[in-house]
């Protein structure tokens, strides 16, 4: 009997985890391979998306504001509400009622923490448009961005290459653009059809960076949360425990506006916030925290395109295209040089499984850029 044996039965040369990096587009010492990649294209354009669902959100804030509603709180609560019953029996489902019982037991202070935070940020962004311009919530929201990269360097221990800070700064530029254009125009966006003064331009600027730290917090402790805990416990759980303040329904005695306006524009806010609260957990597993916020500074040139074409202001032709280019121009310098994204350790089981699909978004060319990744020890 032959003891040959069968060229069939040799091993086959191990197949690559991953496709091989795509072919390096260098211009002067940079790489922009990454900037051509089809993951690139998926965070950028899912950033704009949350950005133009953060334009709903400014209009509708600033068009209630005119109608003298004034109830941040409760415009709040119905998106908490909707978060809770939808993902909270995804959840029950995925862990079965007493999996579920155990994940509060062990977790339940966190996401109230989590909860806590983000019902702070919204309540004061969402106040201060009774007290100050649109314009000026918009520009001072981006207050959330430096406190973002503050808290990342301090907990995530992130290095950022300094082109990552260049980007930063070149899409904060673009609101400095947006004064520019506020002073070419002479009058700011005000939050009455007037055009009147805000009636208390210091206080509200003053909830407008409170509520921007706070985003800031919420966004940085959430992309912690979503790398650690399955997309739907997180969301869900953030809704639960978002749950508790409905004092201020009582202020809709005072709106001017009919009833059907303010219900449609509450709708509206809160279907924005639902897209923006369902989609920004993904987009921070594929970037970070810190691309989330400065994607969002496009939503200034969206707000002021949106006001001009509602008639609820000015808007200057040149400056307002300059701010958003701006911002795209930033985006793609700051991904110019390897992303800056903490690895965390999921602690579910199941995760190898759920994020097959991510693993492919984030591809072997991103996993090769690990000289500015960076492991989470919390």
């Amino acid at each position: 009997m032959s003891t040959n044996v069968s060229s069939d039965l040799t091993s086959a040369p191990p197949r690559n985890e991953y496709e091989p990096p795509p072919k390096k587009l260098k211009c002067f010492f940079l790489d922009f391979s990454y900037i051509f990649s089809k993951e690139f294209l998926i965070i950028f354009l899912l950033g704009q998306f949350l950005a133009i669902c953060i334009t709903a959100t400014i209009v509708s804030n600033a068009q209630l504001s005119i109608e003298n509603v004034n109830i941040p709180t409760t415009q709040s609560l119905f998106l908490y509400f909707t978060l809770a019953i939808i993902y909270t029996p995804i959840t029950i489902y995925k862990y079965g009622i007493m999996g579920y019982i155990k994940m509060l037991k062990s977790r339940w202070w966190k996401y109230l923490l989590l909860g806590l935070v983000d019902v702070e940020g919204n309540y004061f962004a969402v106040k201060g448009y009774f007290y100050t311009s649109a314009l000026s919530m918009t520009l001072l929201d981006a207050w959330a961005t430096p406190v973002v990269v503050l808290l990342s360097v301090i907990f995530f221990k992130m290095r950022y290459h300094i082109s990552q800070y260049f980007g930063v700064i070149i899409c904060l530029a673009g609101l400095g653009i947006v004064i520019l254009a506020d002073l070419e125009i002479g009058t700011p966006i005000n939050a009455t059809t007037s055009g009147a003064p805000p009636p208390n331009a210091p206080l509200g600027d003053a909830f407008a960076v409170i509520g921007a730290t706070f985003y800031g917090i919420s966004n940085v402790y959430e992309e912690y949360c979503v790398r650690k805990r399955p997309l739907y416990e997180v969301v869900g759980q953030m809704g639960v425990w978002a749950i508790f303040e409905r004092t201020e329904l009582q202020n809709l005695g005072s709106a001017s506006g009919s009833l059907s306006l303010i219900v449609g524009l509450i709708i509206a806010y809160n279907v924005a916030m639902i897209f923006l609260y369902t989609l920004t957990p993904v987009l921070l597993r594929l970037s970070s925290a810190l691309f989330f916020n400065i994607s969002l500074l496009a939503s200034d040139f969206y707000a002021l395109a949106l006001f001009y074409l509602v008639n609820l202001g000015p808007m200057s032709k040149i400056w307002g295209p300059v701010e958003f280019c701006l911002v795209v121009v930033g985006l793609i310098i700051y991904n110019i040089n390897p992303a800056s994204k903490p690895e965390i350790t999921p602690d579910y089981i199941d995760y190898a499984n759920e994020n097959e699909n991510e693993r492919d978004l984030e591809s072997s060319y991103d996993e090769k850029r690990v000289n500015n990744v960076v492991v989470e020890e919390l």
